[in-house]
């Protein structure tokens, strides 16, 4: 019996291909079972071999990647890893029903490219275990009610696998005079700025990449730098973003223990701590110490989570207080920082 993860490759440079097919191939889990150089191929490709993931370039003849993820996806659920040049397109493709991205490499670095496979085929494993469906937006919006917050209070958001997508359906249906948030996303350097301006463009937050030594306030969205450490520190009565270059921590830099570790330091019974879909167990230790320290806790279902990872970790070792699906959790983040 055949337990390889299946894997169609799909980009319009031959070469490109090749090298794809010949390092994955490389990986013992992995069999590359068809290549093809356009969606229509690619769909006759799907049809015929029943891959169990789809890599897929985003800039390609006939149609591009984002189109076809978007047609793709309905009709055939199949975890798609998108692999393209630096673009916040990438977005775009993630918003379509993309599980998870990669950026091509240099060519003229072989160093790159033995990274960029080795990059990607622990993406491949982690895809293959998503839950895949159509992207659903939620329409429900929030901002326009009126709220009277503790401002106070700091919100402590970790994500990876499946949350940009996440993120952007809760922070979308935050008011924007809802507490200061920090939030550490598993996402490459570059990419994390890229997604901080587009929150701040789709959301009625100010959401920016975190720099270090910004004082926490209402309103505002501070995301982690994509290869360094975000950590707060209290300074009176108010709080500041801390960034960091350290070690990987559970795998990643940055890391959501990294994160939450300081937010229960910090902030005591003053926080709300989240933990959303992703693969691993990051936060889920920091979420718990957010709880031991009385302050509320909400992690994501099973049901609506791409990959339940770190959320079904931290659930299990009991750090989350309330378990609830991707739509409820705005409201739970605006109940557990309202005042009466």
């Amino acid at each position: 019996m055949n337990s390889k993860i299946k894997v169609l490759i799909v980009d319009d440079s031959v070469l490109f291909r090749e090298v794809l097919a010949r390092g994955l191939s490389k990986d013992p889990q992995i069999e590359v079972v068809a290549k093809a150089s356009d969606p229509f191929q690619a769909r006759d490709e799907i049809i015929k071999h029943n891959p169990n993931v789809m890599t897929c370039d985003i800039e390609m003849p006939r149609m591009n990647g984002i189109e076809f993820i978007r047609r793709l996806i309905p009709q055939y659920p199949l975890p798609v890893i998108v692999v393209s040049t630096i673009s916040d397109a990438i977005f775009d493709a993630m918003n379509a029903g993309a599980v998870d991205f990669v950026t091509k490499p240099d060519d003229k670095a072989p160093g790159n490219i033995e990274a960029f496979i080795i990059d990607l085929a622990a993406k491949i494993k982690v895809a293959v275990t998503a839950k895949i469906k159509p992207s659903q937006i939620l329409h429900r919006e929030e901002t326009n009610r009126a709220h009277n917050f503790d401002n106070n209070k700091i919100i402590a958001i970790g994500a990876s696998t499946g949350g940009t997508e996440a993120l952007y359906n809760v922070l979308k249906r935050l008011p924007s005079n809802i507490p200061g948030i920090v939030i550490v996303q598993h996402i490459p350097p570059v990419f994390s700025r890229m997604f901080a301006d587009r929150m701040n463009v789709q959301t009625s937050l100010n959401v920016k990449e975190a720099e270090g030594n910004e004082f926490i306030e209402p309103g505002r969205a501070y995301i982690a730098p994509g290869d360094k450490h975000l950590r707060i520190r209290k300074i009176g009565n108010r709080y500041k973003t801390e960034i960091f270059e350290g070690d990987k921590v559970n795998g990643h830099c940055p890391s959501v223990d990294v994160l939450f570790d300081s937010v229960a330091k910090e902030c005591s019974q003053n926080a709300v701590g989240v933990i959303l879909t992703g693969m691993g167990q990051d936060g889920a230790k920091g979420l718990l110490k957010i709880r031991n320290c009385g302050s509320a806790t909400i992690g994501q279902d099973e049901k609506t989570a791409v990959v339940y990872g770190m959320p079904k970790v931290a659930y299990e070792i009991g750090a989350v207080e309330r378990q609830c699906g991707i739509e409820a959790i705005p409201t739970a983040i605006i109940n557990a920082v309202s005042v009466s």
